[in-house]
């Protein structure tokens, strides 16, 4: 599995910060982030929010729920902005999805459908992806490894990483 490793240097480097609001991977990007020495210099707080209340209670708005889903790209906005708010950082990862399973209390979405919004520098970077692979934890690392992807692509486009 791609560890943050590269961009946790870039980051302490630029003196900037991270902030993770992750759903349906738990906590895992948060975890693969703390995973790499130095962590504690970009990675201020991360919140996991399962249930909506807890999305709410973070900063979610309770009417981009309502009309277009937890599950959808308009909440995961909403999840990167408030927790990189409520952080202070520069970047704010929202994460909602379902990994192999149905969600009783959300019947709407698409099974193995995930929704990842990147906020840097007031602009959204977005992935709407299907996971596929038999367990969570695999589905986990798929996802973790496509953000690694996407937040080296950011810093590249602004010059940093070379």
């Amino acid at each position: 599995m791609k560890t943050f490793k590269r961009i946790i240097e870039e980051l302490t480097k630029r003196g900037e910060t991270i902030a993770t609001m992750e759903s349906c991977t738990g906590g895992g990007v948060a975890d693969a982030i703390t995973s790499i020495e130095g962590a504690s210099e970009v990675l201020k707080f991360s919140a996991v929010t399962y249930s909506n209340e807890y999305k709410i209670k973070m900063g979610v708005d309770k009417k981009v729920i309502d009309k277009y889903s937890v599950y959808s790209i308009e909440t995961a906005h909403e999840m990167a902005l408030n927790i990189s708010k409520f952080a202070n950082s520069d970047i704010g990862i929202g994460i909602t999805g379902k990994l192999n399973r149905a969600d009783q209390n959300n019947n709407f979405g698409k099974d193995n459908e995930v929704f990842i919004s990147i906020l840097y520098k007031d602009k959204y970077y977005d992935m709407d992806i299907n996971v596929d692979k038999k367990s969570r934890k695999e589905n986990k690392e798929v996802i973790i490894e496509l953000i690694i992807d996407k937040l080296g692509e950011i810093l590249w486009e602004e010059g940093s990483i070379k």
